[in-house]
């Protein structure tokens, strides 16, 4: 069964075109990643799909409600959980929950209930008594996705959902979707760490400038790019400038001064590398050899794409 639907979906502002035309499928009871940089249209999709705001053309429905036409009724399934915690810090943690049973009309009795279950759920019965300022940035993520599930949501829209928490909270956070979808729901991430994509989406869509440029399982992305690389390092744009020109296929990143050129990390391939480098002049601060992994999907298919606009 399909969760989410979504057909020819596009949205601008002004002359800045957001989603170009996008197709995608979100199968029930999944964590479907949505993947790419900072301003690649994800949260644009996340705010048409929830409702938030209409799109431009192209149609989309979730749990076989138009997200335009029916709306309430897609708002009585869905849950989203934003880059920015909607946690009051003021409130304790139980009384953030008891509020989000008001905003549900719960009766009392019943949203008494529902908010102890979840505080013990998400493991922050110690700390219902404290005011959620006082929570550590893993424990108010906690938090918020436990005031998600207050209307028992059955699909989840979480929009950069460990964004500026450290490694150990965000595994944290991990642990609490896993169990979200082994209980039958639903969830949409969205995301710019591609581990987080590897570790959690059993499919990933891979979104650059409003367009979705590859779909599917983490293994299937990797096999689009062949083979094992090197990754090459500089210590400036000079440098890089030199590589890439002498290795037109390779997939440059000019932030972090890198190119991957295709190898599959034996001796005699990279003896032959270092002979190159070193009759083209070419002088390579740093040299690492991997198999494919999204990094290098992610690079690969952003610079095409760049290349074909």
């Amino acid at each position: 069964m399909t969760a989410i639907r979504v057909a020819g979906l596009r949205k601008s502002y002004g002359d800045q075109r957001v989603l170009d035309g996008v197709d995608l499928d979100v199968a029930t009871g999944t964590i479907h990643a949505l993947l790419g940089p900072n301003g690649a249209g994800k949260t644009t999709m996340v705010r048409i799909l929830s409702t938030l705001i209409p799109a431009d053309a192209g149609t989309a429905s979730v749990g076989g409600f138009d997200v335009a036409a029916e709306d309430a009724r897609v708002r009585e399934l869905i849950g989203v959980t934003g880059q920015f915690s909607a946690v009051d810090g003021l409130l304790t943690g139980r009384e953030n929950l008891l509020l989000m049973a008001d905003l549900h009309h719960l009766p009392r009795k019943a949203g008494r209930a529902k908010a102890e279950a979840l505080l013990k759920r998400f493991d922050l019965g110690e700390a219902a008594g404290k005011v959620a300022a006082q929570y550590s940035g893993g424990m108010k993520r906690r938090l918020d996705l436990a005031m998600t599930l207050v209307g028992e949501p059955r699909v989840i829209f979480l929009d950069e959902p460990t964004t500026g928490l450290d490694p150990r909270s965000r595994r944290e956070v991990w642990d609490v979707i896993r169990e979200l979808v082994a209980g039958g729901v639903t969830v949409f991430l969205t995301t710019q760490y591609l581990e987080e994509a590897d570790q959690l989406a059993g499919r990933i869509s891979v979104l650059d400038k409003g367009v979705i440029v590859a779909e599917g399982t983490a293994d299937e992305l990797k096999r689009l790019v062949p083979g094992g690389h090197v990754r090459l390092g500089f210590a400036d744009a000079a440098g890089l400038a030199h590589a890439a020109a002498h290795f037109p296929g390779g997939v440059r990143d000019d932030e972090a001064l890198t190119l991957l050129v295709e190898g599959d990390g034996g001796v005699g391939s990279l003896r032959e590398l270092l002979d190159e480098l070193a009759a083209a002049g070419i002088a390579a601060e740093r040299l690492s050899v991997h198999g494919p992994d999204l990094d290098d999907v992610f690079l690969a298919l952003t610079a095409r794409e760049g290349a074909a606009r």
